[in-house]
Formats: structure tokens, C-alpha cells, sequence
């Protein structure tokens, strides 16, 4: 019982301030969307939503930069290695640059590809191409923001991010108000704030981590950060989990692109639900990020028990809250949802869908806690293989038919397939990656 409340403790320490780091994105977001959904053309809201979709792909697709160094970091800490620890932030911050810059320098091919795959009208668009050209001159210091926090988390740092957190989206949140409310900037204005705010964030990031990385020690691993079997381990985990992450935002962004076909009231309705939905992960990987943090470490001393007694703790407590999200969102839909739009239409096919944030959330739940788990385990081929299964087997089927009938209700059970589908092909895997540990 004391090793269950030792680490229930510990797990609450980390989790904690992960949660208040993380509820400021879609605290951010919810705001942008407030802001927008209140201007009298609702096409800035619809077009912001449209472009997201495009910066969902473009960045999360360098996910790996925080969630394989948070890994590789917790674990050369549980080997009391404070110079690997060192390499991998440096290995990682290069990687950040260097992609950042080839964002920029490749901005116009990716924005003209990414438009022409998506289905809004020539409306939406002007709206959207506003906010992806202001958006995107923050994506090297997203990438860079990615490594710091990955960093941070692997050395149980759960506070130092959330200043980051708290300094970079809360500095998205006055711009956003000075931008869209105050400049009348639209749909540019919220690019444009969410740009200078991850500026902020790095600033903020450079101060926090520079005790931790003495000029001394810096030079000493320097010769560590060519060494080709590390870079290509970290290359080969980064693969696997970029496929990973593509691919779960691929299905958010096919989400989306098919609702954007069934009408702008749907996408707009569909734009501020997947906010909700995106709350609830945001709150749930809280505590899927103190799993990385600490099976990382376990799997480092090589302690099977810990990481089993983690991995339940952080089980109860994921699953809990994304229910009571759920259930509040589904008994006062307009209570809680007319904070975010106020336009009739859109409340009312909000109104026809909420039920279905019950499975979306309550089977999302154990599949972020199991990401934590693999990921702290560096584990990227079995996230990469359940990804794969799950899209094809769980989301695809149901979303065709969407698309077949035009009906948002099969759009939403495919989602919610999916994200029963990810539960399953994850849990399936624990035991025999528990068994691999020495004990």
C-alpha cells in the first residue's frame, strides 16, 4: 500500500502541473474560437478551423521531438546518466532547427498542396490562407518548443513546462484578444497571435533550461551528437512514432475535411465539439505525460512492478475525468457549448451530435494512457502497428460510409471506432512488454 500511495504521490506531482500546462492550448484554441465565433461572419471561424488542419500535419508530424526525447531523456535518467541526458536535448534541438528552417523556406509548395487536398469553399479559403500565412512563421520555434518540453518532461520538470505553458499560450491569449477583438484582424489576427506566442515560449525555454546545460558540459557531449548508432536509434524510434502521429492526425484531419463537405454549419459545428474532444485529450495526456516521465525512469532501473503500478494508477485517473467531461458536455450542451458559439444553427446540429462525445471520449482515454506507456518505454513499432490497424480497421470503414450518405452521425461513429480500436490494439500489448523487464 505505501508503494502504491509513494507513487500515487509522485504521479500527482508531475500530472498536475502537465494538466495546467496542457489545458492552456485548448484554452488558447477555445478562445480563438470564442473570439471568432462571435464576429458577425462565421466563415473566419470555419476557415481558421479548415487551416488548423493543415498545421496539425506540417508540426505534430515532428511530435516525435518531444515525445522521443521525453523517453530517451527519463530513461538516461533512471541510469543516472546526466551527460546522455545532455546529448539527446542537443540532438533534439539541432533536429528542431534544422526542419523549422525547411518549413519556412518550403512554406509556399506546402501551403498550395495543402489546400488543394482540403474541400472548403472559395469563402472559407481567403479566410484560411490568412491565418496559415501568419501561423507559419512560429513553426521553427514550435519544433524547438517540441525538444525543450520533451526535455523537461523526461527529467520530471512538470513545472519548468508549465511556466513555458503558461508564458507562451497565455501571451496567444492577450493577442488574441488585441488582434481579433481589439484590430478587428480576423481570422490573420489569430495566425498571427499564435505565431509570436511560441516566440514567447522558446524565450522562456532558453532561460529555464540554461542552468541545466553549462557551456563545460555542453562541449563535452558535443562529439556525442554524430554518433551514427544513437542518431539512428532515435531517428528509427522518431520514424515510428511520426508514422504514429501522422496518422492519428490524418484521421482528425479527414474528420474534418469531411465534415467541411457536409456545409459550414456542420464544420462549425463539428470545429467546436473537436474542441471538447480536444480538451478532454489534452487533459487526459496530463497524466499520460507523467507515465512517460516515470516508466521511462522505471524502465531505466529496470523496475517491472513500478511501471505495472503506474500504468494502473494513471489508468483510473485518465478514465475518470474524460467520463465526467463527457457526461457534463451531454447534460448541458448549451450551457457549456454557447460559451464557445452563439450562432443558432450551429448550436442546434451541436445540439443532434453530442451524444456522441460519450464513446469518443470514454474510449479515448485508455489509449492516450497507453501512448505514455510505450512512449516512455520507447516503444515506436508498437505505436506505430496499433496506429496502422486501428485507422484502416477502425476509422476508414465507417468514414466511407459518412462520405457515402452525407450523414454526420456515421462521421462520428467512425471516430469513435477509432478510438476503441487504438484501446484495444494497445492493451493487448502491455503484458509482453512487461515481461521483457528484468524485474
Amino acid at each position: 500500500m505505501n508503494g502504491i500511495r509513494g507513487l500515487q504521490s509522485r504521479f500527482l506531482r508531475l500530472a498536475v502541473p502537465n494538466i495546467l500546462s496542457n489545458l492552456m492550448v485548448p484554452l488558447a484554441s477555445a478562445i480563438d474560437v470564442a473570439l471568432l465565433g462571435h464576429l458577425a461572419d462565421v466563415r473566419d471561424l470555419a476557415g481558421v478551423a479548415l487551416a488548423t488542419v493543415l498545421f496539425d500535419v506540417f508540426l505534430w508530424g515532428f511530435g516525435f521531438l518531444r515525445m522521443a526525447t521525453t523517453g530517451l531523456t527519463a530513461q538516461a535518467r533512471g541510469r543516472r546518466d546526466p551527460d546522455a541526458e545532455r546529448t539527446i536535448a542537443l540532438r533534439a534541438v539541432a533536429i528542431a532547427v534544422t526542419a523549422g528552417v525547411a518549413i519556412l523556406v518550403l512554406q509556399w509548395p506546402l501551403r498550395e498542396a495543402g489546400f488543394l487536398a482540403l474541400q472548403g469553399t472559395a469563402e472559407l479559403e481567403v479566410a484560411a490562407r490568412a491565418y496559415f500565412d501568419a501561423r507559419i512563421w512560429g513553426a521553427p520555434f514550435v519544433l524547438l518548443n517540441y525538444a525543450w518540453l520533451g526535455w523537461l518532461l523526461g527529467r520530471e520538470r512538470s513545472g519548468q513546462a508549465l511556466v513555458m505553458s503558461m508564458v507562451g499560450h497565455g501571451t496567444n491569449i492577450v493577442l488574441d484578444v488585441a488582434f481579433i477583438a481589439g484590430l478587428g484582424w480576423g481570422a490573420a489576427g489569430a495566425g498571427a497571435a499564435t505565431a509570436l506566442s511560441q516566440v514567447a515560449m522558446t524565450a522562456v525555454a532558453l532561460r529555464l533550461v540554461a542552468p541545466a546545460l553549462p557551456w563545460s558540459a555542453v562541449r563535452r557531449v558535443l562529439p556525442r551528437l554524430s554518433d551514427r548508432r544513437a542518431l539512428g536509434g532515435f531517428f528509427s524510434l522518431g520514424r515510428d512514432i511520426t508514422i504514429r502521429t501522422l496518422l492519428l492526425v490524418g484521421v482528425f484531419a479527414v474528420f474534418t475535411n469531411i465534415a467541411a463537405a457536409m456545409g459550414t454549419v456542420t464544420l462549425a459545428a463539428t470545429a467546436v465539439l473537436r474542441q471538447v474532444v480536444m480538451l478532454a485529450a489534452w487533459f487526459v495526456d496530463g497524466f499520460a505525460f507523467a507515465v512517460e516521465s516515470l516508466v521511462g525512469v522505471f524502465a531505466g532501473e529496470n523496475d517491472r512492478e513500478a511501471l505495472h503500478r503506474t500504468l494502473r494508477v494513471a489508468m483510473a485517473w485518465g478514465v475518470g475525468t474524460s467520463t465526467i467531461v463527457a457526461v457534463a458536455c451531454v447534460l448541458f450542451p448549451r450551457a457549456l457549448l454557447g460559451l464557445l458559439v452563439d450562432h443558432v444553427d450551429v448550436m442546434d446540429r451541436m445540439v443532434e451530435i453530442v451524444l456522441w462525445l460519450v464513446p469518443v471520449l470514454v474510449f479515448s482515454a485508455p489509449a492516450y494512457v497507453y501512448d505514455g506507456f510505450f512512449l516512455g518505454l520507447t516503444a515506436g513499432a508498437t505505436l506505430r502497428r496499433a496506429m496502422i490497424v486501428s485507422t484502416l480497421g477502425g476509422f476508414v470503414p465507417l468514414a466511407a460510409v459518412a462520405v457515402t450518405t452525407g450523414d454526420v452521425h456515421w462521421l462520428w461513429a467512425a471516430l469513435s471506432t477509432f478510438m476503441l480500436a487504438r484501446t484495444w490494439t494497445l492493451g493487448r500489448q502491455v503484458a509482453g512488454h512487461l515481461r521483457t523487464v528484468d524485474r
